[in-house]
């Protein structure tokens, strides 16, 4: 009894059969369009006034103009946000942003179609059917009511009414709230069938997901590329300066000095790459991305990187374009980074080359007397180096050659 009163009366019933009535007042303009489509034809007495087929063949008449309205673009978005509110219909289940494509803007047409024309029929009988349930259960206490000429127009003057009167009253309530459920309960049903995603919103939204993904995955890199190799030279910096200290030897008091310089360097300018990484994150996936640093600012990164890193740049640099100048730095970034945690403290060399229509990016290091620890979880370096310089259509190549370790990119300019 209890599971059967919550199924007609509980909040969900209740929310779907506002639902339903808010279909009947959307129907609305589309019946009166009907009758007096209807009137024109058959000279109907009037907008309320004609017969009860006559109402019916306005709601026939309203159902495909209804259909026809649901195909523009504001019916599945307004669709879709009140069936979630009021139908109690998982978020997930329902799709995001107008109908792409015939099949789903059918379906909502369907959907709308179905929506208001049930919701005309239930809204009809909520303001039909209480009133004459509450006039049928006062029977046996109004004679006046029975013998007028309504009573008797519909029987209601009969005796047996006298004690049936309220067991019939209670039915035609219970029904209309029983066929309201179910008529909630139906469009519930149907709503993800008729509102639910398409294969083409399947695939814009797998877009956005791929989107997202490259901008977090953007966001790493740079994140990787400019505070990873902040504090790789940082550490190896301040490693050293802490071993010539420790050695008392006065000579070698200027090489902590420019170790200590070179520290100060990286972390200033570290600090303004972290700025503009978290700018990024503040802006959104949309922001602007030329803010970042370029190659006029590699004099400064290899002279942070210490003195056992020598620069080459053959031809000009000036005429690179910007996104290119951006990645170049980070690839000479991670590049240093790399032979920084690997190298032992060899020395490297770094070669730019802009003479021709690729730019070519080469960097060697000799390889280390005992080979580098490997780490537990690889190295994003690497990787981020091929997936900058594919971006571009260029290539990147990276391994030991001739006794030394060698990163090689290529990319059109």
């Amino acid at each position: 009894m209890r599971r059967c009163a919550v199924a007609l009366f509980g909040q969900r019933a209740r929310l779907r059969w506002v639902h339903l009535i808010l279909g009947g007042a959307l129907f609305m303009p589309y019946w009166l369009v009907g009758t007096i489509v209807l009137g024109a034809f058959l000279d109907s007495p009037g907008m309320f006034g004609g017969s009860l087929a006559v109402q019916f063949g306005a709601y026939a008449v309203g159902l495909p103009l209804a259909a026809v309205t649901a195909l523009f673009p504001l019916a599945r978005p307004m669709s879709v946000a009140v069936a979630r509110a009021l139908c109690g219909i998982p978020a997930d289940r329902l799709a995001d942003g107008p109908a792409r494509g015939r099949d789903a803007k059918a379906r909502t047409a369907g959907w709308f179609t179905l929506h208001v024309g049930a919701g005309a029929l239930i809204s009809g009988a909520s303001l039909a059917l209480p009133p004459f349930a509450v006039s049928v259960m006062a029977l046996p206490f109004s004679p006046a009511l029975r013998e007028s000429e309504i009573g008797r127009h519909w029987g209601l003057d009969q005796d047996w009414w006298v004690w049936a009167a309220l067991p019939a009253g209670l039915l035609m309530l219970l029904a209309l709230a029983a066929t309201a459920a179910a008529t909630g309960a139906l469009l519930a049903g149907q709503a993800p069938r008729l509102l639910g995603p398409s294969p083409m919103d399947r695939l814009a939204a797998a877009e956005r997901r791929a989107a997202e993904a490259e901008s977090r995955n953007r966001l790493a890199r740079e994140l990787h590329d400019s505070v990873g190799h902040a504090l790789s030279a940082v550490t190896l910096q301040a490693g050293a300066a802490r071993r010539v200290l420790d050695t008392g030897d006065a000579a070698d008091l200027e090489f902590v000095r420019e170790a200590l310089t070179a520290i100060e360097e990286t972390t200033r300018r570290t600090v303004g790459e972290l700025d503009w990484v978290l700018g990024l994150l503040r802006r959104g996936e949309g922001a602007d991305k030329g803010v970042g640093p370029g190659l006029d600012a590699l004099e400064a990164l290899v002279r942070g990187a210490g003195p056992r890193v020598a620069l080459t740049v053959s031809g000009d640099l000036a005429p690179v374009p910007e996104a290119l100048s951006r990645e170049a730095y980070r690839i000479v970034q991670e590049g240093l980074t790399n032979a920084a945690r690997h190298a032992g403290g060899t020395p490297v060399t770094v070669r730019l080359d802009a003479r021709t229509e690729q730019l070519e990016i080469t960097m060697e290091n000799p390889l280390p007397e005992r080979p580098p620890v490997a780490r537990p979880h690889g190295g994003l370096g690497l990787r981020g180096v091929g997936e900058r310089a594919r971006l571009f259509g260029g290539t990147a190549e990276a391994g030991p050659a001739d006794g030394v370790w060698r990163l090689a990119v290529r990319i059109p300019r």
